[in-house]
């Protein structure tokens, strides 16, 4: 198994998102690259300086971390600074961030083909992951426990499996 933390935006809808692929394991919400290694929600809100951010545990037998980048690139807005949908603000930037060196060839692959594609610098955040601290328990798979929450990922795309 590998894993990816993927920042893009509101956490909610990112997880919803990859919980539909197959060789995707587990996800889990949480908060990554802050200058604190725990940290809160309501710390979180305050602008403590991590993203809302989303672990995925995948099996790259089934799924590459090409193919998970590509989806990834379908929900977010790679241009936009600190803002993702109706959300504003550092929690809600986005970033690609690893631990494992193997899979940096890969994900700068991607990261480039997309850049190429919207023709100037990407506000993706691209580096290893210096901290996560799991969410609380509401926010884990929040958007099957509340079906009707806000998402700023097109509620079509929850779906592209079915």
């Amino acid at each position: 198994m590998k894993e990816i933390y993927l920042a893009g935006g509101c956490f909610w809808g990112v997880q919803r998102f990859f919980d539909q692929f197959d060789g995707v394991k587990e996800t889990y919400t949480g908060y990554a690259n802050g200058p604190e290694d725990e940290v809160t929600y309501k710390q979180v809100c305050a602008d403590s300086g991590h993203a809302e951010t989303v672990k995925i545990v995948f099996d790259e037998n089934v799924i590459s971390v090409s193919d998970l980048l590509k989806y990834y690139f379908m929900i977010i807005d790679p241009t936009s600074v600190n803002r993702q949908g109706h959300d504003s603000g550092i929690q809600y930037r986005t970033g690609i961030y690893y631990t494992d060196e193997s899979l940096l060839k890969e994900i700068k692959a991607v990261y480039e083909q997309e850049q190429t594609k919207v023709g100037k610098p990407l506000a993706v955040e691209l580096e290893p992951l210096k901290n996560f601290c799991p969410a609380e328990e509401y926010h884990q798979k929040y958007l099957v426990k509340n079906p009707t929450g806000y998402c700023h990922v097109p509620r079509e795309l929850l779906n592209l499996k079915k």
